[in-house]
Order: C-alpha cells, then sequence, then structure tokens
C-alpha cells in the first residue's frame, strides 16, 4: 500500500457516507462512497481500494453477500463491517467470512478513527510480511547482496562479543574490512568512553531486550570523521539470537545487531538547536530594544522643552550676564542626556545618522588616542590589517562603539592591564556556529580583546540587554554594551563575545565589507540664520509645540500650529499657498508622518518639508526622505540647528 490511501464506505444511509466522509477526510484518506452493495460491485469493476466501511444492512443485497463477493474477487481489500443492528452471532459470523472488524454504530469519531488506521496498519504490515517471504525465498546470493548493501551496518556477535558476521557497509561507513573484524571483539570499533555502555547494552539484549530498544553508540571512523575527531554517532539496536553454527557443532548463542548512521541527523538536530537559540535570542533583544527605543523618542521630546527654552533664553542674553553660564550649563546637561538616548536608540537599531564608507582602521586609531588620553594605566596594543575594506557606517557611532568597549575593558582591569584590538577581512565562511546567520559575502572583522576579570556564562548571556551592569552603583548605566549591540545590528553586522571567569573577555564584532570609496564629510559655518516667511508646525506633543512656535517666532518666521495629522491637512487646505515650510513629526497617533507628508505633497507637490523625530533619520524618516521630504533634524536641536536646516531648505535651489 502506497501512496494516499483510499477507503470505500458502502452504506444506504447518504447522511452516514457523508459523515464518515468528513471524518476520515482531513486525515488525508481518499474517500469514495457507495449508497448499496451494487453500485460498490460497479464501483470495484474500474477502481481500487485500501479499505471497505461496509454497512450489514442494506436492500436487495446485503452486507455478508457484498463481503462475500469481494472475498473471492478482491482479496487484497480490508473489510471493516458497520451495523446498527449489532451482535455477537453478526460479529462472529462477519469475521468468519473475512471482515478484518466489527464496528457498531453509533460509534465516536476516535474510534472510528482507531479502526481505520488499525486497519490500514494490518495491510501494511500484511504486505510488509509477504515482501519479506518473498525475499526468503530468492536465492542465498540474492541473500547476501541485499545485506551486504544496506546503508546500515548489519552484524551477528558470538556468546564473548566476537563478530561472527559483518555485513560490508562496515568498510564504506567505518574504514574497516568485514572479513578482518570476523572473530575480533565490537568493542575494536567503539569509542573508548562508550565500550562500557555497549558492553551493559548487548547483555541487556541477550537477557531479552527487544530489537526496538536502541541506543546512540559512537564508533571509530578510519575514512571520515563525521562528528569531528574520527567518529561515527549510530543508532544501536540489538536483540539475542540462537543459531546452528555453520561446522554443525551444535547452537550459538549470541546477539543479532544493526548500527544505522545518525551523524547527519545529529547534526542537523544540533543546527536545530541553535536556530531556535538565535530565535530566542532576536525576539529577546526585540522585545527589549522597542521599549528603550520608545523610553528615548519621549525623553527626547522633555529635552527638547529644556533645550528650546535655554536656546530662547540665550538667544538675546550677554554672555556677561549672571545666568548666561548657567544657561549654557543646561545646554550641556540637555547634550549629555541626548548621548544617553541615543545611546538606547542605538540598541533600539534607530540610531544611524549619517551613514558613508569610512576606514575602520582609521577609527579604530582616533578612538584610542582618545582613550589614552584618559586611561594611561591600559596598554592599548593595535594590529590592524593594513588592506582592510571599507565599511558602510556612521562614524560617530562606531566610535562610540569602540569606546563602549575600551571603557568596558579597562573597567574590567581596575589595577591596569593591556587592551589588544585587531582588524582583519573575513568571509560569513569564518562565522559558521555563531549565534546568528549571516548573508554570504565578505565582513570585516574587528575584535576587542582585554586581561580583565572575564565573566562567568549567566554574565554573558545578558551582557547586551539594557541596564544590566556588574558595576557598583554609580560607575555606569548600563547602555554601553546594550548601544554597542544596538549599533552594530543597525549596521547589518554582529556581535559576540567569549569569556571565562579570570580570563579576560574578546568581543568580536563582524560588518558587512564595502566596495566604495571612502568619502569625506564636508562642514559648513554654523551660526543662527534669521528668516522670514510662514512655518506650519505639525507635533502631537503641546510642549514641543509651545518651545517649537517661539523658538520659529524667535528667527523670524510667522508660525501657525498643528496637534495632529487630521488638523495639519485641514490647515493646509486652506492655507498651503501662504504655507511655506511645514515642521513635521515623524511619530504621531492617529495619521503618522510619513502619510501626512504624502497628503500634503499630491496637494503641492512643490511643498518644502522638514522632519522633526525623537527618534534618528534610520528607519521611517529615510523612507520619506526618499519620497521627496527636504531634510531631517532630530530632537533635542539647539536654536542654531534648526536656523541652518530651515535656510537651506528654503534656499535650496
Amino acid at each position: 500500500m502506497t501512496g494516499t490511501p483510499s477507503i470505500l464506505v458502502v452504506d444506504d444511509e447518504i447522511r452516514m457516507c457523508e459523515s464518515i466522509r468528513i471524518l476520515l477526510g482531513e486525515r488525508n484518506y481518499r474517500i469514495e462512497t457507495c449508497p448499496s452493495a451494487r453500485d460498490a460491485v460497479a464501483w470495484l469493476e474500474n477502481n481500487r481500494c485500501d479499505l471497505m466501511l461496509l454497512d450489514l444492512m442494506m436492500p436487495e443485497m446485503d452486507g455478508f453477500d457484498l463481503l462475500d463477493f469481494v472475498k473471492d474477487r478482491y482479496p487484497d481489500v480490508t473489510v471493516i463491517m458497520m451495523t446498527g443492528h449489532a451482535s455477537i452471532e453478526s460479529a462472529v459470523e462477519a469475521l468468519k467470512r473475512g471482515a478484518h472488524d466489527y464496528l457498531g454504530k453509533p460509534f465516536e469519531h476516535d474510534e472510528l478513527v482507531k479502526r481505520v488506521e488499525n486497519a490500514l496498519d494490518q495491510k501494511r504490515l500484511r504486505k510488509e510480511r509477504d515482501i519479506f517471504r518473498d525475499r526468503l525465498a530468492v536465492t542465498e546470493e540474492r541473500y547476501r547482496h541485499l545485506v551486504h548493501h544496506s546503508p546500515d551496518i548489519i552484524f551477528t556477535l558470538g556468546a564473548k562479543g566476537e563478530f561472527l558476521f559483518v555485513n560490508d557497509t562496515v568498510e564504506g561507513l567505518l574504514g574497516y574490512e568485514s572479513e578482518a573484524l570476523r572473530g575480533k571483539a565490537f568493542s575494536t570499533i567503539v569509542h573508548e568512553e562508550d565500550v562500557d555502555k555497549v558492553r551493559a547494552f548487548f547483555e541487556a539484549a541477550a537477557k531479552g531486550r527487544p530489537l526496538s530498544d536502541c541506543m546512540e553508540v559512537r564508533l571509530r571512523s578510519r575514512i571520515r570523521p563525521a562528528a569531528g575527531d574520527g567518529i561515527c554517532v549510530v543508532e544501536l539496536r540489538a536483540s539475542a539470537m540462537e543459531e546452528f553454527s555453520e561446522d554443525g557443532g551444535g547452537k550459538i548463542r549470541g546477539i543479532y545487531g544493526i548500527a544505522r548512521d545518525i551523524t547527519e541527523r545529529k547534526r542537523a538536530e544540533e543546527e536545530k538547536k541553535l536556530l531556535e537559540a538565535q530565535l530566542r535570542q532576536a525576539q529577546k533583544m526585540e522585545a527589549i530594544g522597542t521599549l528603550a527605543g520608545g523610553i528615548a523618542h519621549d525623553f527626547n521630546n522633555l529635552l527638547m522643552a529644556i533645550q528650546g527654552n535655554a536656546s530662547l533664553m540665550l538667544f538675546d542674553l550677554s554672555p556677561k550676564h549672571e545666568h548666561y553660564e548657567r544657561l549654557r550649563n543646561i545646554e550641556k546637561l540637555v547634550d549629555s542626556g541626548s548621548r544617553l538616548t541615543s545611546q538606547l536608540l542605538g540598541y533600539a537599531r534607530k540610531g544611524r545618522y549619517e551613514v558613508r564608507p569610512i576606514n575602520l582602521n582609521q577609527t579604530v586609531q582616533d578612538a584610542c588616542e582618545t582613550f589614552n588620553r584618559t586611561r594611561k594605566e591600559i596598554r592599548v596594543q593595535l594590529h590592524l590589517d593594513r588592506n582592510l575594506a571599507p565599511i558602510e557606517a556612521d562614524a560617530g557611532q562606531v566610535e562610540q562603539v569602540l569606546m563602549n568597549l575600551l571603557v568596558n575593558a579597562a573597567d574590567a582591569m581596575r589595577g591596569g592591564g593591556t587592551v589588544t584590538i585587531r582588524t582583519a577581512n573575513t568571509t560569513h565562511e569564518d562565522m559558521r556556529g555563531k549565534l546568528y546567520n549571516p548573508k554570504p559575502g565578505k565582513y570585516v572583522l574587528l575584535s576587542v580583546s582585554d586581561t580583565g576579570i572575564g565573566m562567568d556564562e549567566k554574565t554573558k548571556e545578558r551582557i547586551f540587554e539594557p541596564f544590566f551592569t556588574t558595576k557598583e552603583m554609580g560607575r555606569g548605566t548600563g547602555l554601553g554594551l546594550a548601544s554597542t549591540y544596538g549599533i552594530i545590528k543597525g549596521h547589518g553586522g554582529f556581535i559576540d563575545v567569549e569569556s571565562e571567569p579570570g580570563r579576560g573577555a574578546t568581543f568580536s564584532i563582524y560588518l558587512p565589507a564595502s566596495s566604495k570609496k571612502i568619502s569625506r564629510p564636508h562642514r559648513g559655518p554654523e551660526g543662527i540664520v534669521r528668516g522670514q516667511g510662514t512655518v506650519l508646525l505639525v507635533d502631537d506633543e503641546d510642549m514641543v509645540l509651545e518651545i517649537g512656535r517661539a523658538l520659529l517666532e524667535t528667527m523670524g518666521y510667522r508660525v501657525v500650529t498643528a496637534k495632529d495629522g487630521e488638523e495639519a491637512i485641514k490647515i493646509y487646505e486652506k492655507q498651503g499657498s501662504g504655507i511655506d515650510l511645514v515642521l513635521l513629526d515623524v511619530v504621531m497617533p492617529g495619521l503618522g508622518g510619513g502619510e501626512v507628508f504624502d497628503r500634503l505633497k499630491s496637494m503641492n507637490p512643490d511643498m518644502k518639508c522638514l522632519l522633526l523625530s525623537g527618534y534618528s533619520i534610520d528607519g521611517e524618516a529615510t523612507e520619506i526622505i526618499q519620497r521627496g521630504c527636504d531634510g531631517f533634524i532630530q530632537k533635542p536641536f539647539k536654536l542654531r540647528d534648526l536656523s541652518k536646516s530651515i535656510r537651506e531648505i528654503l534656499h535650496h535651489p
């Protein structure tokens, strides 16, 4: 019986036929129905089935008559009788006439499925038994060919565990000649660490353990180190045997066994475990990243209000005023808070600003020069590949990653020590077996090793989580390595750590290599630029609207505000011709910044728009800019930065 099992239901009750069709149809069986025995006879002339569900009580030709017909003409068809008038006599009669089983109506769904599956299993087993009988009839040469060409190692052992017979598969799988193994102990081919458990397994088999029981065993392979160190993993089955010796010396008691190669299956299982671990890690880090990004976004809005008020007070304030320095200190504190949120956004992979081809070696040297000025007790050794490929990255963020790793290494070496930084070209082939699945291609490796106190496994599992730190209160925020992780992931790279307590730590970073030429950024002059015209400011935060209006009016612009996307669209419909620039928040409830931009752009293709966001330009903001938006500025921003961005857009040719 091969393929989808075919079942013929013969019952004069149409509803019963359809019910059985529905109940069994979802089990991947092919169901046919006949409303009478005569219809079934006609159907069988041109079709075949594996199983017949046959009602006993039918008009004209009853179930017994059809059963006799089927067993005479189609003996291979298995029949289960069904009746609503069950009795011991009818059941016995049905079984005598050749029915496989007898089922009384009404019956439960599970009972029907169980009986059907059992009948089909028995049919399959009978088929297998017939095949086995046919094989027994073939010549001894055919038998030997079959045994010796089996993919499994088939063997028999004597009472002392010595090989009496082993097929030729042992040579192809392990590299041992079958004839050379005859008379030698089975332990000859067993890995030394598994010898004792194999001996115990065979002893249990000799006492009656069934062949269905199995055990994984490592065998020595001379020709292929399949699982490493010349080991082949097999699934061993064995049972007791008793046969006559070839020389007629009487009965021999021993072991009959089969060893099936499962090396590839074990490797696949290990790969599956690795993939599952990758998925769990990715889901955990993604969930934490979403939370971290939301916190950073909201905090940046708060910083925007503080920064805006400070900028307004400083705008016309003389440097000699008694509060001037205090206000500058407020700006510095806002900058510190902004750096903190940038680390959170980095972890959330929403923190790339200006991505361009850069020389990683140069970034490493610049970061180390800055670090050496502040931590002179730490010795930094550089081993940089002179032919290192460029990478496409935000130079500032990569430098932040390096500083985070250097500071982390220094904190792990309180009494001083050595940090070793290496760069090298590599490929995805060198990243196998890690908790990530890199895309094929070329990569650049950056590794940072220290001689510090190291980490245990529990610490390593949480090292990249935000706010997790092993430092005492006041010495760290727990965001350095978290933002490092997010920045590297945001650049399409990977990071992992190797460490043991007392043996230091090595952080390995892989970033996609680039074939583009390295470019240099250009910076324009800074300063507050006054302007004129009408600006539509759209933001769902009242404090941002309030401070934004004040900043824009200070620079000379007339300001119209909208608290959400719907209001912005209504205002633009009425006043669009008089609005010179739209300052649009990206993240808003209801209509988001992207949809609002598209609606406004459809009204006026020449509309000028500057995006605002507590997130960075990476992500949705980039997509909006690609659709024609003119610029982006991240909250919190200073007055001079806003004035410069507006001036560039309004005076862009």
